[in-house]
């Protein structure tokens, strides 16, 4: 299998990376660092934008790890997907998203989302709603083989490969400790997980800690 990394100097890009090559996946990094501080043998120093369909052809599937968090870079959650989605339409590569959980619903009706809970974090509603829209534009195309897969509510850095996670869907859900948490380590494991599988084309699914 051969899998691209966009904006791979990330912390969570730099987890799948890792994770990808010590199952044997040949993994490419795109990122804009001068120098290689993943652990990919191949490394193309390119930003997001300048991507052409020759970059990306070839490979079973390209992982999404951008993230922005500035007020003028926020916009850019769905621009550089947006281009990603042009790349890849109508070929065979696989796209999968590092997404977000503030959009995951805490209804049944799918009505409420996490954004819209009363305790959401006022500093965090700018990067949520950002990434929110991507997610919306997102489910518009029919025509790339995407993957969206949000993390647990609470996203830890720096926290424990345990090699277990739970597969859910759209809705928050809560480990048998009530809680909604998971390592950007085990998150990997579930991402590159779905790389491998292909279980769940054009869908959001998402992934929490035991």
């Amino acid at each position: 299998m051969k899998m691209a990394v966009v904006a791979a100097n990330g912390r969570v890009a730099g987890r799948i990376i890792t994770e990808a090559v010590n199952r044997g996946i040949d993994v490419t990094a795109f990122g804009r660092k001068d120098s290689n501080n993943t652990d990919a043998k191949n490394y193309i120093k390119k930003d997001i934008f300048d991507l052409t369909k020759e970059d990306l052809a070839g490979f079973d599937v390209v992982a999404d790890a951008f993230g922005a968090w500035t007020p003028e870079t926020l916009p850019q959650h769905s621009t550089t997907l947006a281009h990603l989605l042009n790349l890849l339409g109508g070929t065979d590569t696989r796209l999968i998203i590092v997404g977000g959980a503030a959009s995951l619903y805490t209804d049944g009706e799918h009505k409420t989302t996490l954004f819209d809970t009363p305790d959401f974090p006022e500093d965090y509603k700018p990067v949520a709603g950002a990434m929110a829209k991507a997610l919306s534009e997102l489910r518009e195309n029919k025509d790339v083989k995407w993957t969206y897969i949000s993390p647990a509510a609470e996203f830890v850095a720096d926290g424990e490969r345990t090699g277990e996670y739970i597969l859910a869907g759209e809705e928050l859900t809560l480990n048998s400790k009530g809680e909604s948490v998971i390592s950007y380590a085990d998150y990997a494991i579930a991402f590159v997980d779905e790389a491998v599988s292909g279980n769940h084309i054009q869908e959001r699914i998402s992934v929490l800690g035991k």
